[in-house]
């Protein structure tokens, strides 16, 4: 194949694009749903992982660190499958969406986890010691000093899973979840046109992440107010 030889009229319908947008768009609530409630999720379960990991108790310690190894050594798509096509033959089902969630929320949890205990584990010992020294207890520590600092710390990795989530969130497209991705190709399958929607859906996707990217530096910027505030 030469430079000649590649059909440029075709990559891009711009009438396609504008007619296909809405339509596009209608998967957008779902692709916003699988990402926020599965980083919801998964930051609960990966504050209880990153908890148990660092606990001195084999018995949650072994555990989390084995739950952890799994998740991120499992692609995410398998998880999906499991979940969705799986469970069915051991007599559990799913609704795709609650499958997706599932997954997701899952998997990210095991990254979290290790986000979350890596900041915990960067905060200057001397000052859970004077927080020791002044009558306070672990989880009171744990709480009122321990956990505020690990946050900001935590905030950047943080915010790059939740991006990686939205654009994970296009696999659900695999177990049917109507999404932005999936809706994507019933378009490119009917107009045979798969070039023009994808552009597009990339679009979609870049400008989400740009958004979420804004609201990452506003709460980092909030957050080095709150701490660099002088205290009265």
């Amino acid at each position: 194949m030469t430079f000649s030889d590649i059909k440029w009229d075709a990559i891009f319908d711009v009438d396609l694009a504008i007619e296909s947008f809405p339509y596009l768009l209608g998967g957008l609530p779902n692709t916003l749903w699988i990402s926020f409630t599965s980083m919801f999720f998964g930051l609960v379960l990966g504050l209880i992982l990153a908890l148990g990991k660092l606990s001195p108790t084999r018995l949650l310690r072994y555990p989390s660190t084995f739950y952890i190894s799994f998740m991120r050594g499992v692609p995410i798509l398998i998880i999906l499958f499991i979940l969705y096509s799986g469970f069915p033959f051991i007599g559990i089902e799913f609704a795709a969406l609650t499958a997706a969630i599932l997954g997701f929320s899952l998997n990210s949890a095991a990254y979290i986890a290790e986000i979350i205990r890596s900041s915990i584990r960067s905060v200057d010992d001397g000052q859970v010691e004077a927080a020791r020294s002044l009558g306070m207890g672990k989880w009171l520590t744990l709480k009122g000093v321990v956990l505020p600092q690990a946050t900001r710390i935590a905030l950047p990795p943080l915010s790059n899973v939740f991006l990686d989530l939205i654009k994970a969130s296009s696999l659900a497209a695999m177990i049917t979840v109507p999404e932005i991705f999936n809706k994507a190709k019933i378009v490119g399958g009917r107009e045979f046109d798969y070039m023009t929607v994808y552009i597009v859906v990339a679009l979609i996707y870049w400008a989400i992440c740009t958004f979420m990217s804004f609201f990452q530096e506003w709460l980092e910027r909030h957050f080095e107010r709150y701490l660099d505030s002088p205290k009265r």
